[in-house]
Parts: structure tokens; sequence; C-alpha cells
């Protein structure tokens, strides 16, 4: 399809020194320079997300279009109307728009959807046996790459992940869905956000996500 892959490494700004890895092992704020600097020597006009409104706060404040200026940081002032399905794409130069095509998708439509077009998940979307510990309200995996520390007690447990990334932050949630139709009965009755319920590093702060948005975090 004439596609080309451009990768920015978090990895090659450690090894360089530009970066420098954090103690709790998490490389999640780590990104936004890589991604950053990726997207202004690229000179790319536009850049596809997977974020959604429902997520998390910050992002429930966020367009389908989000302009980013030319340091790639987002001013939620700079916000323009998206009426009618209408988008405003124009952008100054050295500017650009970051756009979230799933942006007024829910948690719920997204099983819905993957029900409908019978499409094929890894298992770590459902319930399966773990090796966890707890912190900060979360259950996280048990591993080399953050955990437990002194004084956190491994325990295996029934539970599945809502979302995938970075596992030194990303938590999982107790569940005993083990199928499709197992799992949007539980999302259909949670009361928590997909992030609020698993991400350890949107809860560095009330403003932890938004502080990273306007950096030039996705």
């Amino acid at each position: 399809h004439g596609l080309r892959l451009h990768v920015a490494s978090v990895q090659d700004y450690i090894d360089r020194g530009v970066l420098r890895e954090r103690p709790d092992g998490t490389r999640n704020p780590l990104q936004t320079l890589p991604l950053t600097e990726k997207i202004q020597s690229e000179r790319f006009d536009a850049v596809f997300g997977g974020g959604r409104r429902d997520e998390e706060k910050a992002r429930a404040k966020e367009r389908v279009f989000s302009l980013r200026d030319e340091f790639s940081q987002w001013d939620p002032r700079r916000q323009r109307p998206e009426l009618w399905q209408l988008y405003n794409g124009r952008h100054a130069p050295g500017e650009h728009v970051r756009v979230f095509p799933l942006s007024n998708w829910t948690e719920l439509d997204v099983w819905q959807y993957i029900a409908r077009e019978d499409i094929e998940l890894p298992g770590i979307y459902f319930a399966h046996e773990r090796e966890v510990f707890e912190r900060a309200g979360m259950w996280l995996t048990a591993g080399e790459w953050g955990g437990p520390k002194a004084g956190e007690t491994v325990e295996t447990r029934l539970v599945r992940y809502r979302t995938v990334g970075d596992m030194s932050c990303t938590g999982a949630v107790d569940s005993d869905a083990t199928t499709l139709d197992a799992v949007i009965t539980e999302i259909a009755a949670s009361r928590l956000t997909e992030r609020g319920a698993t991400r350890a590093d949107d809860k560095m702060s009330e403003a932890a996500m938004e502080d990273r948005k306007r950096e030039g975090y996705f």
C-alpha cells in the first residue's frame, strides 16, 4: 500500500544519554521527546492516535482534530468547534494536527464492534491466572520491569487487562470474564474508566495526563 514505517525509540535516546531511565522502571513518561522530535524532523501535517474521550478527563476535553503548536504542545484553549462532523485541519508552518478517529467511541463501543466483526484477540484481554502485586490500588504484573518492591506481596489472581501498555504502570483488573459476551457485560456495569482503573502513570497527580499532553504527549 505504499506505507513506510517510522520508528522513534526511547531506548535509542537512553543509549545516547539524552534520556535517563526512571527509578520506577516505567518508560511511558519518556516517550514524549522521541515522539515530538520525530514529528518535527519528518514535518508531518497530521498524526493519528487511538485515544478516546471516555478514557480520561484530559482526553474528554480534546477534539477529534487536536491542534499542536510548533513544539507539539497542546493548549485546551485553542480547541476548534467540530459541528456536524466538520473538521478544520488548517495549521501554521511548524504546527500539526493530532487526529483521534475513535474519540467519540466508548470502551463498550469498541468491544461491541469486536464482537460484531468477530475479531480475534490475545488472551491477555480475557480472565486468566497471573502473578500480581498491589500498588496504588491496582494489580501490577510481577516481573523484572517494575516490581514487586520491598513490602509488596505477590499473589496469583484471576485477572484481565482492559488496556495493554507499559507493563510497569499498566494494571490488571479482577475478572472472571473469559468470553466476549462476559467482557461486554462487565464493562457495561463498570463505574471506573479504562485508564482510571488501570494506569498508574495517570495517578502521579490530578492533572498528570493533561500535563503530559501539554508537553507533546498523545
